[in-house]
């Protein structure tokens, strides 16, 4: 047996005895997995006479190359609401097809250039090279997860690409509301938010005021800002009450805020600049006197027998 390749006429031929033709035959259909695809344009089995040798002849071999993806497809973080296209790249198709199929429940999206889902906010284009986009409008929370592009060979082809869809900050509903607390108690203002990444939580005063909070009995210390969903108070003092803003930002604009108010219930105290004056007869005296309280108080003026001024 023996075989050689024609290099000027491009052809490849091989001969053999009928009882090496089983094995060599064996041997040749193993050759195409080697070396790729085989094109046969002529074949042709040439019997001679008397030495019962076989002719197998190859007047063109072409060398197919398998379809292959020219790059990975790139991740991407688009905001909701926007339009996110995830790019395929694919060298050597042929006779080939390119689908897009959803990762997470192997939903197909399109064939080659044709949509096949019913979610009418899906598209795909093809820049009549060897780019396919999926394109996605109006992007959704539910939209976020990987897309993989698939080829239709014997093995299948894949690539995956993610996209993760960003979302404002949302304050939910579970979110303290304003909030009356007696001098001394304790209190807690909490605020929570929705929102893609995760939102964060900034407390600061509505006047610019720094934020007191107590740590101890004669402990007290200031901030501007703080940090957390819970902002707490131990034994609360008049001076802490006031209009607490809660704002949630994740990067994403536009950032969200809540007015929260916080009243400090504490009882009448007063305080009278001058507790004796002395005036001639007959002339105009004007006494004075101040209230502090929460909520506010009704004042009035009383003689010391008991008698109510009722202009004053």
């Amino acid at each position: 047996m023996g075989n050689h390749r024609n290099k000027s006429l491009g052809k490849l031929e091989i001969s053999c005895r009928e009882k090496d033709l089983a094995p060599l035959m064996k041997q040749f259909l193993r050759f195409p997995m080697k070396l790729g695809r085989l094109e046969e344009r002529s074949r042709k089995f040439v019997q001679k006479s008397g030495l019962r040798e076989w002719k197998h002849e190859w007047s063109t071999v072409h060398l197919l190359e398998e379809p292959e993806f020219a790059s990975p497809i790139n991740n991407l973080t688009v905001p909701v609401g926007r339009e996110a296209i995830l790019s395929c790249t694919v060298n050597n198709l042929g006779k080939y097809k390119v689908a897009w199929v959803r990762a997470e429940d192997q939903t197909i999206l399109s064939l080659h250039s044709k949509v096949v889902t019913h979610n009418s906010r899906i598209g795909v284009t093809h820049d009549n090279l060897n780019t396919w986009q999926l394109r996605i409008r109006q992007l959704k929370e539910s939209d976020r997860g990987c897309y993989m592009c698939q080829i239709n060979t014997a093995i299948m082809k894949i690539a995956k690409g993610c996209l993760d869809v960003y979302v404002p900050p949302d304050i939910n509903d579970d979110t303290s509301g304003d909030l009356s607390v007696s001098e001394g108690d304790n209190a807690t203002l909490w605020c929570k938010a929705t929102g893609h990444p995760t939102p964060r939580i900034v407390w600061k005063r509505e006047d610019s005021q720094s934020i007191v909070l107590r740590k101890g009995p004669r402990e007290y210390t200031k901030v501007d800002t703080f940090n957390g969903t819970h902002l707490n108070f131990w034994r609360l003092d008049r001076k802490q009450m006031g209009a607490y803003l809660c704002i949630a930002s994740n990067d994403v604009p536009p950032a969200v805020s809540k007015r929260i108010a916080l009243n400090v219930n504490f009882a009448p105290a007063i305080k009278v600049p001058n507790q004796l004056l002395g005036a001639p007869l007959n002339t105009d005296v004007q006494l004075e006197c101040y209230v502090e309280a929460f909520p506010n108080t009704i004042n009035y003026w009383i003689k010391n027998r008991g008698e109510m001024l009722l202009n004053g």
